[in-house]
């Protein structure tokens, strides 16, 4: 029982995304992906990683845009960042070239930071269709692909890329961390 709780989609997820929350003292309600979450009381929403194309999963995008209306925090991860992106009203497109590996580099936009980032995913958010209010905050840098959307004044925001990283180095879960301060 930790002091914050928050919903984690389950849309395939890894076991070390819940380790790392739960490392963190945070209670997490673990639920399916086409599970009506706003029932729940939850400081939070993670949407998970998980497999395939995202478009697919509508009762998600559905559940994720009501969240949006009520101004729950959410973060999504892989899969869950681009549903996220959908839910805000960007595209998504099946990558020529999946992203496998632990050793793919991400630019953080408006830095000079680069993550050397673990990755999984064969889709991307088309950076070009972010309404006004998104905008890009990572891109893979050895094709210029998106890896991340934030909103710029609301408490969402995604990485497709995984933060924790396991297998692999573990610079990103700071995005974790940044969650964490957006429900508190």
């Amino acid at each position: 029982k930790g002091k914050k709780r928050i919903i984690l989609v389950d849309c395939g997820v890894k076991n070390s995304i819940l380790q790392a929350f739960l490392r963190r003292d945070i209670t997490v309600i673990r639920v399916p992906w086409d599970y009506d979450f706003l029932s729940e009381k939850t400081d939070g929403i993670l949407i998970s990683n998980g497999p395939g194309d995202p478009r697919k999963c509508e009762l998600t995008i559905n559940n994720i845009k009501r969240a949006m209306a009520k101004n729950i925090p959410i973060l999504g991860v892989c899969l869950g960042c681009q549903l996220l992106g959908l839910a805000a009203g960007a595209e998504t497109y099946k990558l020529k070239y999946g992203h496998r590996g632990q050793n793919q580099p991400c630019l953080e936009v408006g830095t000079n930071r680069c993550y050397i980032t673990t990755q999984n995913h064969g889709y991307s958010i088309d950076s070009n269709t972010l309404k006004e209010d998104w905008r890009e905050w990572f891109f893979n840098v050895n094709d210029q692909t998106n890896e991340g959307i934030i909103h710029i004044s609301r408490p969402f925001f995604g990485a497709q890329f995984h933060p924790e990283a396991s297998p692999g180095p573990d610079d990103t879960e700071f995005i974790f961390n940044m969650f964490l301060r957006v429900i508190s």
